[in-house]
């Protein structure tokens, strides 16, 4: 008898553990679903948004295009300075706007777009991981056509928030490459970021004009710097009718021909945002040598860009 009660124990024991596995077997398969359906609804959801013609905005790192100063003039390398073209990793943008005419004051044209900002450093700044980032040729930003008012544009106006691109510097008499991270922005706030292969932690704002530095060089750690107010350049070729407020990176740039959206397109728009990068990196030369040498007293002035052409492909 005890043998065959325990194998009646056994036989209920097992079937309460089947059962009980099927119903959390069925309860995953629901949720599974219903996930599933979220995800799916979510899904059409956005494709539904922006089903039709788009307007699609691409950055164009171009080292040619001709070197401008703050006023949108062109401008060569003053004497007892040094520069070099850098070749660029990624651009980041906080805010776009397009402008119908020269005079409509910054900041207050049709806007396009603009990341969310924070107070968790105390002032109001960009949320850094928020901002808008792309490589050379890729797509930062898209949008659906419908959302910009019909008109006839001229301006495009881009603040751009972040750089991070590669130079070349010597050091104890040997070439060396190095990675940096430049925040252009007017305030940003910032939890941590990657230079190259090394992170760097802030949890804090930090003003246009901060920086890091990471050396091609094992063993040695990121420097970090904080360049001079203004000294950053942003072209604005408009800043006579439509200046820009101080340390603001809201960079202007003309239609070669008027850009005209007029509520019927069928097609996707695509604007290539046309940076110029030439010999954007300048430096103090301090022994005239055109070599960027910072262990020799070689101090960087200026790492904005050198201009926008906003061009329909």
């Amino acid at each position: 008898m005890p043998i065959f009660k325990d194998f009646d124990e056994f036989s209920s024991k097992k079937k309460f553990m089947i059962k009980l596995l099927s119903r959390r077997i069925l309860v995953g398969l629901i949720l599974l679903i219903t996930l599933f359906l979220m995800l799916f609804f979510s899904c059409s959801k956005d494709k539904e948004s922006i089903e039709g013609p788009k307007l699609i905005f691409k950055f164009k790192f171009d080292p040619e295009q001709e070197r401008l100063g703050n006023f949108g003039e062109p401008q060569s390398i003053p004497p007892g300075h040094a520069a070099q073209t850098p070749t660029f990793n990624l651009m980041g943008a906080h805010y776009i706007e397009l402008a119908k005419k020269n005079d409509i004051p910054a900041y207050n044209g049709t806007q396009v777009y603009e990341s969310p900002v924070t107070n968790k450093g105390g002032a109001e700044a960009i949320d850094f991981d928020q901002a808008l980032y792309a490589a050379d040729g890729e797509v930062f930003f898209e949008t659906d056509l419908r959302n910009t008012p019909p008109g006839v544009y001229q301006f495009l106006r881009i603040s751009l928030s972040y750089q991070n691109y590669s130079i070349a510097f010597r050091a104890e008499n040997f070439d060396f490459n190095g990675t940096i991270a430049s925040f252009v922005g007017a305030n940003t706030y910032i939890e941590s970021f990657k230079v190259k292969d090394q992170t760097v932690t802030v949890n804090g704002n930090k003003l246009q004009g901060y920086w890091a530095f990471e050396a091609d060089v094992s063993g040695i750690s990121v420097l970090e710097g904080q360049a001079p107010p203004n000294t950053t350049t942003v072209p604005n070729p408009i800043s006579e009718f439509s200046p820009i407020p101080p340390g603001s990176c809201l960079v202007t740039g003309t239609f070669k021909t008027p850009f005209e959206i007029t509520g019927d397109e069928t097609e996707d728009v695509v604007i290539i945002c046309s940076i110029s990068i030439n010999n954007s990196f300048e430096w103090m030369d301090s022994n005239r040598n055109g070599t960027f040498e910072p262990t020799e007293g070689d101090m960087v002035v200026d790492m904005g860009v050198r201009g926008l052409i906003p061009i329909i492909e």
